[in-house]
């Protein structure tokens, strides 16, 4: 164990001497406080230690000891429903020892160590198990059944396993290894940052259904991919990720506020706990844990809350589980980098973000994937990273947003004139794009219609056009258009105002099945093509455009999913029913 003193303090970056023996990454007790730190550089015996709490008052002489450990997190029962702040202390649990305000040096296990948990084996005595096989399985809550796997690095046979009520430290099982018994337990550390092992990843060709039109139809993110998510001040980027939270097709949701107004995380803790989960009926928390990092609390510690926040998910991952994370925003991590890169007197980078920005973003998002998982038997999970990016003043072009862009393969663009004209969501769909449509056509085709990746495709050429009629409406009026052109203009405006824009609080808006989905498009559609139609046979363009049945597909996405069907049926009819009268007058 190394100790050293302190010789320099610059805001959260503190510099001992002494810590030859201490290696990288090592977590350090600072100062009679025993404030956290991790080291994040050694200069000959002078270790430069990012602290993750408060360093005012600290001065030179003051003792560090090394734990000779990497900063870790606990993995195992009570994970899931918590909430924790950057480096996994239990923020509700240190409100019951010190109060509502955050002291620093306050020392609460991640896991709670008095708590029993009904430990149910599902291995037996003379098994052979391997790393990540399940030996058991705890009710952490209604929702979530926690499986309990083997470490990392233990093999062998199982010579004891029990059943019943155990804290997370008892031994539940002991395993025969070459290197003798190995006693196991329910709770396992792992580093942060490091990625946790698995056999193999897959190409992602399945999506992550949101229940969000825009994102599901347009621009879908694959289950284990990764999104960005850049927008200007009150474009919605919280209210997006609450939505995919809430309805994203994942078993588990991990919620990282890094850096995140105080009043956001409020909204956030206020929020998950009453909303209910479509899937289970019982509130989100029981399938959600919740990295609560504020712009308040000290800088360094956001990169530790990202860090923190995608191993937990990579445990669930590994579990067989499908998990969403949801990290808001990785520019305020960017900033802390930025931030300790100074104080380390780094050669800057662009707008004085350090070099290797890009290369730590890469390792962050490179952690999400669809993979097999170690285990004797076949079992595969899923990890999708979906990021906000928070671009000063909405400019993508700078650092963070670029380097984003290099290495996720959806991009979400929020728009700020979209969301002053209160179209909701704000993501504009001549900018954004997804890489992931091509690979996951055959699953579309197969699991919902051929017709659903056509439909898409014609209604983005649909809206692309009136991109480009636009201008020309700007420079010289709509009535120089031609009226197929006219009907064209009226599509696209159907396509935007019934179809895209999607009203989070409305109870049947809120969230649309793909099949309806698809109907909608159809909709749509049809009364475009019929339009075309009835426009050759001399129709008017006033008549066709005050037909009423207009307004019945405008409030078609208010169906609910049990007679979409049925009302389908009948408003293909009415369309039909009303061309043909229009056309006996004309």
């Amino acid at each position: 164990m190394a100790n050293g003193t302190i010789v320099k303090v610059s805001g959260p970056l503190v510099v001992a001497s002494g810590m030859r023996d201490a290696n990288m990454f090592d977590v350090v007790k600072v100062s009679k406080h025993g404030l956290i730190g991790e080291i994040i550089e050694m200069r000959g015996d002078n270790a430069s230690i990012q602290v993750y709490e408060e360093t005012s008052g600290l001065g030179p002489g003051e003792e560090v000891v090394s734990t000779s450990q990497p900063l870790s997190v606990e993995l195992g029962p009570g994970l899931i429903s918590n909430i924790y702040d950057g480096i996994q202390r239990p923020l509700n649990e240190i409100m019951e020892k010190v109060g509502t305000n955050l002291h620093r040096g306050v020392a609460v296990p991640a896991l709670d160590r008095e708590k029993k948990w009904e430990f149910v084996p599902t291995a037996n005595v003379g098994d052979t198990v391997v790393a990540g096989d399940i030996i058991g399985t705890v009710q952490e809550t209604k929702a979530v059944t926690q499986k309990i796997m083997v470490p990392f690095g233990i093999e062998g046979e199982i010579t004891d396993i029990k059943s019943g009520e155990f804290t997370v430290e008892e031994t539940v099982c002991k395993v025969k290894t070459k290197n003798g018994v190995r006693e196991v337990s329910m709770m396992q550390k792992w580093p942060v940052r490091k990625g946790r092992p698995y056999k193999q990843k897959m190409s992602p060709d399945m999506p992550l259904v949101t229940g969000q039109r825009v994102i599901d139809t347009l621009f879908p993110i694959a289950k284990g991919g990764v999104a960005a998510v850049p927008g200007p001040f009150g474009s919605g980027k919280t209210v997006v990720q609450h939505q995919l939270a809430k309805w994203a097709d994942a078993d588990i949701v991990v919620y990282i506020g890094c850096g995140e107004r105080g009043n956001e995380m409020t909204d956030v803790l206020n929020e998950f706990p009453e909303i209910k989960d479509p899937k289970t009926g019982l509130t989100l928390m029981e399938r959600t844990v919740l990295i609560a990092n504020t712009s308040d609390m000290p800088v360094a510690a956001r990169e530790a809350s990202i860090y923190t926040g995608i191993t937990i998910a990579e445990y669930f991952r590994d579990m067989g589980y499908s998990v969403a994370l949801m990290a808001d925003s990785t520019s305020r991590w960017a900033e802390a980098l930025r931030e300790m890169s100074g104080r380390l007197e780094e050669m800057p980078g662009e707008e004085g973000y350090p070099a290797y920005l890009g290369s730590r973003l890469a390792q962050f998002y490179e952690r999400a994937g669809r993979v097999y998982t170690l285990a004797s038997e076949e079992r595969t999970g899923e990890l999708s990273v979906i990021g906000a990016v928070s671009p000063p003043g909405g400019d993508i072009s700078e650092p963070v947003a670029q380097a984003t862009l290099r290495i996720v393969k959806v991009f979400w663009n929020l728009d700020s004139s979209l969301a002053y004209r209160r179209h909701f969501p704000a993501i504009n769909w001549l900018k954004s794009y997804s890489l992931y449509l091509d690979g996951m056509k055959d699953w579309y085709d197969k699991s919902i219609s051929p017709e659903f990746i056509e439909c898409r495709t014609r209604m983005m050429l649909l809206l692309q056009e009136e991109a480009e009629l636009d201008e020309i409406v700007k420079l010289v009026g709509v009535d120089a258009l031609s009226a197929p052109d006219r009907v064209k203009l009226e599509a696209a405006r159907s396509i935007r105002e019934d179809y895209l824009h999607q009203d989070a609080f409305h109870e049947v808006d809120t969230y649309t099945s793909l099949d309806k989905q698809l109907l909608m498009m159809k909709l749509v559609l049809a009364f475009y093509d019929k339009s075309m139609e009835a426009l050759q046979n001399g129709i008017s363009l006033n008549s066709l455009f005050a037909l009423p049945v207009r307004e019945q597909i405008g409030r078609f996405k208010y169906t609910p999913e049990v007679s979409v069907n049925q009302e389908f049926d009948r408003i293909i009819k009415q369309i039909d029913v009303e061309l043909e009268e229009s056309l006996k007058e004309a």
